[in-house]
């Protein structure tokens, strides 16, 4: 099996009311549910608070360099996500697809490399 990331953009989300927001996790609470149920969900979080962006790292001269707040340049911000483990990208496709209508806004499918992958990424820079 695979695992993919399934995130949504903060500016995809038009804002919403308190009900509104209560209804989309009424909404999607079946769907989470059936992912945990057939053994395809590894993690998935209640969605992030953009409000509250505790810092930004950059490594200068070798240390890290903490900013408060999200880092100045981007404009997108991640503002959800789920990880599925599940046999193919059509899978992922799926649960991306049932997520993005039960919600009402955009998914995007991210498929994680394997540690083979990573270890050939490694190997290759070593050389």
């Amino acid at each position: 099996m695979t695992e993919y990331l399934i995130t949504f953009n903060d500016e995809w989300v038009p804002e919403h009311t308190v009900e509104q927001l209560r209804e989309k996790s009424a909404a999607v609470r079946p769907v989470i549910e059936e992912m945990q149920a057939q053994g395809v969900l590894v993690f998935t979080n209640g969605g992030l608070d953009r409000s509250t962006v505790l810092c930004s790292v950059e490594a200068v001269d070798g240390r890290p360099v903490f900013t408060d707040g999200p880092y100045a340049e981007t404009k997108e911000h991640l503002g959800g996500f789920a990880v599925v483990d599940v046999p193919d990208d059509e899978a992922a496709r799926y649960w991306a697809g049932r997520l993005a209508t039960v919600l009402g806004w955009p998914q995007e499918v991210h498929r994680f490399r394997s540690p083979g992958e990573v270890q050939r990424s490694r190997t290759l820079l070593d050389r």
